[in-house]
């Protein structure tokens, strides 16, 4: 119990003090004339006084509360490495049975630090701040880190954390620990494709000095870079941008003997590249309702620069007009098909027939460009089946059929099996009724000897489309030139500007639209796996996180052609899967996770922080063992620690469970003490 006064005066606060200073006044004047009974008087308008300013005795129940210490275990991926996670287990243990033998202490235990795939770097003060986010300044007794020192939260100083109490940090690992990693000096984000890049790394060994390593650079799994470095040495490395998209960089050190972990020897860049120009020629071999369908198409991409002849005249069609009368620009046949064939990405062959223009020996190059990397659509009508036909040249070698003849007959395309799974196809929309919704096409070429089966198909289940490879690259074959109907919007038009720009982009080779990969996709806090493939079957997929833990994954259909699987991306850094032939990997998060970073144990980095709270860093282990410090309650302010014992700081807070009040001038008792006042002063005046 607690036994006080208090005051709830009946007139307002000023009135007391003006009633003070005059009871001042008369007693100074009583006192200097020495009148007879002045002190009764002084004490009468005391009294007097002392009932305005309403005085009571007071009486409060009050129950202690407990003081409430901290727990904060690291659970981050860094305590995987060595012994961590058993010393820490071991410290816990004995920590939370220390601390439950002081009486009043109540103890809170929270895990931290668990890896989720979005955080970066342990964050063991954020944890604590919730842990006591509903506590009391006045009751926080301190707080124990259970952790390997690498923490990236911790406060600029001491007034930050919100309390004042002591905080230790428990430190697990060994004191003489090495290890050895590549860290990023300076990386681009994008590149061109078709252009280089430089990264910048070092080879930072802790522990140790003087090693020696050998770093392996890949670009998407291929060995692109191998050299010699020493510790704290730095270089850099020059790296191709093969293709649009993500270009993985992986940079690899060798193994340091007896070091903590191999986890972060590899350090992982992600370019996204960036295609500058794509230089298309196009050749029309003669005016037609299709030839504007190509141009608006290619014209509308800000990436493609075009290069467009139209044959408006054969060569052996002499009529007496003037040459300067016939073409604007002469067409450059050597210089556009032996010189700068290979600027090219891609050439289109718009109803181009055979008309002298192109020599035979032109037709040749054209189909080395292609077995070499280049591409080549065909958008074919009756010029195909002609005897002009560029069949009849040495480009048949590399076009996926044969012309046989034409047929004109109203028909609606559709997507055939395999277009049905082929990235360019799947998903058309309209294809999904029957009649698809678009419009219909009125003639086709007929074809044999395909080399391949057909995406999409015409007139009686004859072959539309072809998508082929010769070599290393690729060619398509459209057998009707009526894909113009679907652009004008006839019969309610049709998916031209997909169809096309994706085939054109096949062509291309945008690897999302390779009929075979293996890709990682993050989806929130998944990673998702897809394989996409023509076959009717997958294998399983391992998929390994940046720590080196493998998952073998069974995938399940979905979309035609694509077989998914997902996991927790539970980890930031480089994931990679494979299923035996195919590769894929993804960095989730930043390219250089802070876990990985710095990996051995510290007491340096807690070490400011605690002591300016009056606590401590230390070590738990001591080769197998771990050992902890005495924990002993301390109701002093200051010191928390000393030799072999670390400290909490016991509070002496309480709830008031009931209040007791009594006015001394209430009543009876009030009436009396004024009564007896002046009576006493009537009496001393009457002597």
């Amino acid at each position: 119990m607690n036994y006080g006064i208090a005051f709830t005066p009946l007139v307002p606060t000023i009135v007391l003090w003006l009633a003070l200073a005059a009871i001042v006044v008369v007693a100074l004047v009583l006192l200097v004339a020495r009148a007879r009974g002045a002190a009764v008087r002084v004490a009468a308008l005391a009294l007097f006084l002392l009932a305005l300013a309403n005085p009571s005795f007071t009486r409060e129940d009050r129950d202690p509360l407990t003081s409430v210490a901290a727990v904060i275990v690291d659970k981050s991926p860094s305590q995987n490495f060595g012994n961590r996670n058993r010393e820490a287990a071991q410290a816990q243990e004995a920590l939370v049975d220390s601390l439950k033998k002081i009486k009043g202490l109540e103890v809170r235990v929270v895990d931290a630090g668990q890896a989720d795939g979005e955080t970066d770097g342990t964050k063991l003060f954020g944890a604590l701040a919730s842990a006591l986010s509903d506590v009391p300044v006045d009751r926080v007794a301190g707080a124990f880190l259970i952790t390997d020192g690498r923490v990236h939260d911790i406060p600029a100083n001491a007034a930050a954390l919100g309390f004042q109490a002591p905080v230790h940090a428990l430190v697990t690992g060994q004191k003489d620990e090495r290890d050895r990693r590549i860290a990023i000096t300076a990386a681009p984000r994008f590149g061109i494709v078709g252009q280089t890049q430089t990264i910048s790394y070092r080879l930072d060994d802790q522990g140790v000095s003087g090693e020696r390593a050998k770093v392996t650079v890949r670009r998407d799994g291929e060995v692109i870079n191998e050299r010699t470095l020493s510790s704290g040495q730095a270089a850099s490395v020059d790296v191709d941008i093969k293709h649009a998209g993500p270009n993985i960089v992986e940079i690899e050190a060798s193994p340091l003997e007896r070091e903590l972990t191999p986890v972060n020897n590899r350090a992982v860049v992600a370019i996204d590249g960036v295609r500058d120009k794509l230089r298309v020629l196009l050749v029309s071999g003669e005016p037609h309702s299709g030839e504007r369908t190509w141009r608006n198409l290619l014209k509308s991409d800000a990436s493609v620069d075009l290069v467009h002849f139209t044959i408006l005249r054969p060569p052996e069609k002499q009529d007496g007009t003037p040459i300067n009368e016939l073409s604007l620009i002469a067409f450059p046949t050597r210089e556009l098909f032996q010189q700068k064939i290979n600027e090219f990405q891609l050439i289109i062959f718009d109803r181009y027939a055979r008309q002298g223009v192109l020599p035979i020996a032109y037709f040749d190059n054209i189909a080395r460009y292609v077995r070499g990397g280049g591409a080549v659509l065909v958008s074919a009508g009756p010029d195909y089946a002609s005897n002009t036909s560029i069949w009849r040249t040495p480009l048949d070698s590399v076009l996926p059929a044969e012309p046989v003849g034409v047929t004109e007959k109203p028909f609606y395309a559709h997507l055939s099996d395999i277009g049905k799974r082929h990235p360019v196809t799947r998903g058309l929309e309209g294809s999904g009724s029957e009649p698809p919704r678009w419009s219909r096409f009125f003639r086709t070429v007929d074809t044999r000897n395909a080399v391949n089966p057909p995406v999409m198909t015409g007139v009686d289940g004859k072959p539309l489309l072809f998508l082929s490879r010769f070599g290393e690259g690729r060619v398509a074959l459209l057998l009707s030139d009526h894909i113009w109907l679907w652009a004008r919007g006839y019969e309610g038009g049709g998916p031209h500007l997909d169809l096309l720009r994706r085939t054109s982009h096949w062509l291309m080779k945008q690897p999302d639209l390779d009929e075979e990969a293996l890709r990682l996709q993050v989806q929130g806090k998944n990673l998702v796996v897809v394989r996409q493939t023509m076959s009717d079957s997958v294998q399983p997929v391992s998929v390994t996180s940046p720590s080196g833990v493998s998952h073998d994954l069974t995938l399940s259909p979905g979309d035609p052609g694509e077989w998914r699987a997902s996991l927790p991306a539970s980890e930031l850094g480089l994931w990679q899967a494979t299923d035996g032939t195919l590769k894929a990997l993804i960095n989730v998060g930043p390219t250089n996770p802070k876990e990985f970073s710095e990996v051995t144990s510290t007491t340096e980095t807690l070490k400011p922080l605690t002591q300016a709270t009056g606590g401590d860093a230390v070590r738990v282990a001591s080769g197998s063992n771990v050992e902890l410090p005495r924990i002993l309650p301390v109701r002093s302010v200051g010191m928390f620690h000393g030799d072999g014992w670390m400290g909490v700081r016991m509070r002496d807070a309480s709830v008031v469970k009931g209040v007791g009040v009594l006015p001394i001038f209430a009543g009876v008792i009030g009436l009396l003490l004024l009564l007896g006042a002046f009576a006493a002063t009537w009496a001393r005046e009457g002597r």
